[in-house]
C-alpha cells in the first residue's frame, strides 16, 4: 500500500531546495558586489586618511558614501537585475535611507572604538572599520532584499520569463 504523503514531502523538499539554492545565488551575488564595495570602501578610507588631515570617522564617512554609490550600481545591474524595475525613485530613496542607516552602524562602531576607547592607530581603525562594515552588511542585506530590490510577483516573473523565451527561440523552431 502506498502512502500519498511521500509525494507531498518530496515536492515540499524540492521546493525548499529550490528556495535555498535561489537564496544561495542571491547571497553570492550580494557578496560579490559587497566584496568589491568593501575594497572600494577600505581603499578610499585609507587614501583619505593618509593623504588629508581629516579625522578618522570623517574619512570613513566619505569612503562609505563612495562605496554606497558603487554598490547601488552593482546591486541594481548585477545582483538584483531581475527584480522589479518600476518605481526607481522609490527604490533609490529606500536604498539611500537604508544605506544611511548602515553608514551610521558602520561608522558608529569606528566612532566608539576611536573616541570611546582611544583605539586610533591605523591598524585599529582598519579593524574596527571592517567590523562595522560587517555588522552593517547584515542589516543592509536584510533591508535591501526586503524593502529596496523587491522580488517580482509570481505572475510578472512568469510573464518576464516567457517573454525572454520568445526572444531567444530561433526562427522556424517551435517551442514546447
Amino acid at each position: 500500500m502506498g502512502n500519498g504523503s511521500t509525494g507531498v514531502r518530496s515536492t515540499s523538499r524540492s521546493a525548499l531546495r529550490r528556495r535555498l539554492q535561489h537564496l544561495g545565488r542571491e547571497v553570492a551575488k550580494f557578496g560579490a558586489v559587497g566584496g568589491v564595495g568593501l575594497l572600494v570602501n577600505l581603499l578610499v578610507f585609507n587614501l583619505v586618511r593618509h593623504t588629508t588631515d581629516l579625522q578618522v570617522v570623517r574619512a570613513s564617512v566619505i569612503a562609505t558614501i563612495v562605496a554606497i554609490a558603487f554598490n547601488y550600481v552593482g546591486f541594481r545591474y548585477f545582483a538584483y537585475r531581475d527584480r522589479d524595475k518600476s518605481g526607481r525613485t522609490k527604490e533609490l530613496s529606500l536604498f539611500l535611507l537604508f544605506s544611511a542607516a548602515g553608514l551610521v552602524i558602520e561608522n558608529g562602531v569606528l566612532y566608539v572604538a576611536t573616541y570611546g576607547f582611544g583605539w586610533d592607530s591605523s591598524l585599529q581603525s582598519n579593524i574596527f572599520k571592517f567590523l562595522g562594515i560587517g555588522i552593517a552588511t547584515l542589516f543592509r542585506f536584510w533591508s535591501y532584499r526586503t524593502w529596496v530590490f523587491r522580488a517580482l510577483p509570481a505572475k510578472e516573473a512568469v510573464a518576464s520569463a516567457e517573454s525572454f523565451l520568445e526572444e531567444t527561440t530561433p526562427p522556424g523552431r517551435l517551442r514546447r
